[in-house]
């Protein structure tokens, strides 16, 4: 696997990401996941799955998860429904996909109402997929990631079998390329950018929101397709860690942590950085360096081989952070897989790893996040690390090290 990055667009002169290949490789592992989970056919709404397994995208969350879905035989190519002329430009940009796109016919989030019926046209595009490739209906499993409440019901009322396509898909997607994972890389470097140009903006007088927008734009800037999440929490919200932004002024002597989630080439980036408005005293220094040393605890254990359990052992306890119970801080001292899904498998927690270990193998990326806080003070880091066949490669760089104070050099 090649380390580092290359330029982000295409030229003749190296050879970078190739989608093509990317393509090829994600369908087969849906393909071989399929397989193993016994899934004749796939019905997929959810906006990473039909991105992995059509390779097609709309501008909008809303539009995407509810608007449109993909039906993959297993036994054939995958199909995409799409949102009205969405289909007419697949087929003349998508050459992969053009002879496989076909209007949606879904009901709009419940906006389109069930004594309508709409369903019954959306029923109608499955049982065409299943006919032209042989599929009983009555024989065979269809496995569903989310999907409406009047679209369950149909299927239920039509007879359909219905499984786990979530699983199919969460599997297929834990183990990435090559190409993937430079689109992984790529995302990373967009966001280290952001935060250098976060780091030259904090001043007091700023708002959270400020500090959101001068981040989104940066990132847009740079070719990111979708800013989701930019979470910006300054001052006494950041303990305890509220996973909000507010309209709250920055003041000096505020520190402040933020989560930036965007989409390159429909991959995530999952990344926290903290900074402090202005030089930090000894005290907020020292609670950085806990949770840096939960950090790099964390992104030490991860290595090809191990397990999931074996990463949490360098975690503090619920109760060592103050809490009873490992779900009141879930979330807080966390990895996770991610891809074209934000949260995918493993996931990396005590609250479930430790009874449930997984195995970390080469070609998983992770995001790992850790926490710490006293009085009104709180620090949160996240890096995102590619599993190597000798161990990993961390692609976050914007530094981590030190406590940077920002914005009052007088």
């Amino acid at each position: 696997m090649r380390l580092g990055t290359h330029g982000m667009m295409q030229v003749d002169y190296e050879q970078r990401i190739d989608f093509d290949r990317m393509r090829e490789y994600r369908v087969g592992r849906i393909k071989k996941y399929m397989d193993e989970f016994d899934i004749e056919c796939l019905l997929l709404f959810e906006s990473g799955n039909k991105r992995y397994s059509t390779s097609t995208a709309v501008a909008s969350p809303e539009v995407d998860n509810m608007g449109r879905y993909a039906i993959v035989p297993r036994n054939g190519y995958p199909h995409i429904f799409g949102f009205g002329s969405e289909v007419a430009a697949e087929k003349l940009y998508c050459p992969w996909i053009k002879d496989t796109t076909f209007p949606a016919h879904g009901t709009m989030h419940g906006a389109l109402p069930m004594e309508w019926k709409c369903y019954e046209n959306f029923l109608a595009d499955l049982d065409m997929v299943l006919e032209n490739h042989g599929l009983d209906k009555s024989k065979v499993r269809i496995g569903v990631d989310i999907v409406e409440a009047q679209i369950i019901l149909a299927l239920i009322n039509g007879g359909y079998t219905i499984a786990d396509g979530q699983g199919v898909m969460q599997h297929a997607r834990s183990i990435k390329n090559e190409d993937e994972i430079m689109c992984l890389k790529h995302g990373a470097a967009i966001v280290d950018a952001a935060f250098h140009k976060i780091a030259q903006t904090i001043q007091p007088g700023m708002k959270e929101n400020d500090l959101q927008a001068v981040a989104a734009h940066e990132m847009h800037r740079l070719g990111a397709q979708w800013v989701i999440n930019v979470q910006v929490t300054s001052g006494n919200r950041t303990q305890p860690h509220p996973h909000l932004s507010s309209d709250r002024l920055i003041q000096p002597g505020d520190l402040i942590f933020m989560d930036i989630v965007m989409l390159f080439n429909g991959y995530h980036t999952c990344v926290y950085r903290c900074f402090c408005c202005g030089e930090p005293t000894q005290a907020q220094k020292d609670i950085h360096a806990i949770c840096l040393e939960y950090q790099t605890a964390g992104l030490d254990a991860i290595k090809p081989g191990v397990s999931t359990a074996d990463v949490v052992q360098g975690w503090p306890t619920a109760q060592k952070m103050g809490y009873k119970t490992e779900a009141e801080v879930f979330g807080l001292q966390y990895g996770h897989g991610i891809g074209v899904g934000l949260w995918e498998f493993p996931i990396i927690s005590r609250l479930y790893s430790l009874d449930h270990p997984v195995e970390i193998k080469p070609g998983m990326v992770f995001a790992a996040e850790t926490y710490a806080g006293e009085g009104l003070n709180g620090v949160r880091l996240e890096d995102e690390v590619v599993v190597t066949e000798t161990g990993t490669e961390i692609i976050t760089k914007f530094p981590t090290a030190t406590l940077i104070g920002c914005g009052m050099s007088y």
